[in-house]
């Protein structure tokens, strides 16, 4: 299986604490934010208007390796490491030429939210299996696609 994405980007000023460095905690938004470009390369939104689906993390880790700065370039890698019945387990490198900055995880559940009720997990929709794999006629073959 494992698909992947790759997002390149630079270090923007507000996401730098008093001492120039990024702060630990925007390398969670790094990671969100390639993982809603995978989902959007794969002709699909996180948070599509709607629906009654939801996605919240249920788990999330980073390991720091070097620090990035204000104006470097980095790339983001993700990648599904698993798609079972109810959830999804993405890993994360995070690179700056060549150089492995920081490794994360996280883990996302499928989950119905309607108005007045809590919400419930519930099975991933085959066809967003299908487009997270990249099978590009909605059947879940498991191809993978970089």
């Amino acid at each position: 299986m494992p698909r992947e994405f790759r997002l390149k980007r630079r270090v923007n000023f507000y996401e730098t604490d008093a001492a120039g460095i990024v702060h630990f905690s925007m390398f969670f938004r790094y990671m969100e934010e390639a993982e809603h470009a995978l989902w959007r390369d794969s002709g699909m939104s996180i948070s599509k208007a709607g629906t009654d689906l939801g996605w919240p993390r249920v788990g999330a880790s980073f390991a720091y390796f070097r620090p990035l700065r204000f104006e470097d370039e980095f790339e983001i890698l993700i990648r599904i490491e698993e798609i079972a019945e109810k959830r999804i387990r993405y890993s994360c490198t995070l690179t700056r030429d060549g150089e492995k900055l920081a490794e994360g995880a996280m883990t996302i559940a499928c989950v119905l939210r309607r108005p007045n009720e809590p919400m419930k997990s519930t099975p991933i929709p085959p066809d967003v299996v299908a487009r997270l794999l990249g099978a590009k006629d909605g059947s879940r073959d498991g191809s993978p696609h970089a």
